[in-house]
């Protein structure tokens, strides 16, 4: 019995170290098997969002572009009427604005000008009907319209406030002797409350003596040269010159 205990003692061993070596090799297989399991299924939804966050930080979105600025139209006035005296000749200058549109007219009872244009935050730029070098510059606010109108090479500025109706405006065409025929006036009301006009009248190159308008009723027909014209306030015209 003494010789065979070494025996046995050395064939346990071996069985063991069999026995650890196969469970070895079963192990490793698994191990395996398992990684590849985890890296065929798709991440889950947190962990999505995480990297998803951490993308987010990186170089690729510092490099994503920022949104245009959304680009703004300039404001228009939708309606406004001005009125008010040339400095240093004595004439009228109107000024009429709907939806950005804009006339305007200049007359000393001699000399007219007609004038059309746009305007646009609070500025106005006229260019006239009858020469392109007779221009109209104003900015608008406070109740009035500030600026400078260069008619014939010559060049004012006028300071004209805002007017309400019957004050300001009004124009006229018809056919007298075979020729067109215009007409415009300017209607102010003064410091005391009284309507003050001035205007000129024209059938082809001949100036006519200008009626004046019915202060109460400015739109009341009026007679050149027997014939009956029939004067407009500025909404029934504005669209003409433009």
């Amino acid at each position: 019995m003494s010789r065979l205990g070494p025996v046995i003692t050395l064939a346990a061993g071996a069985v063991l170290a069999v026995g650890l070596g196969v469970a070895s090799i079963t192990a490793t297989p698994a191990a395996d098997n398992a990684a590849a399991d985890n890296a065929a299924q798709p991440p889950s939804a947190d962990e999505a969002a995480q990297e998803g966050t951490q993308e987010g930080t990186g170089a690729d979105a510092s490099a994503a572009p920022s949104p245009s600025p959304t680009r703004t139209e300039p404001k228009k006035i939708a309606k406004a009427d001005y009125g008010g005296r040339v400095r240093g000749n004595g004439a009228l200058i109107a000024i009429s604005i709907r939806n950005g549109k804009a006339v305007a007219y200049f007359c000393d009872g001699r000399t007219e000008a007609w004038f059309k244009g746009n305007e646009s935050s609070g500025e106005l730029q006229l260019t006239g009907l009858a020469s392109a070098k007779s221009k109209v510059t104003a900015e608008l606010g406070g109740g009035r319209a500030k600026g400078w109108v260069t008619v014939a090479g010559k060049r004012w500025n006028f300071t004209a406030p805002t007017v309400v109706k019957p004050s300001g405006l009004y124009r006229a065409t018809a056919i007298v002797r075979g020729a067109k025929f215009r007409a415009g006036w300017i209607m102010i009301k003064d410091a005391n409350g009284r309507y003050y006009q001035v205007g000129a009248a024209f059938a082809g190159e001949e100036q006519f003596d200008v009626p004046q308008l019915n202060s109460e009723q400015p739109t009341a027909p009026v007679t050149v040269e027997d014939t009956t014209v029939y004067p407009k306030d500025v909404d029934g015209f504005i669209e003409e010159m433009q």
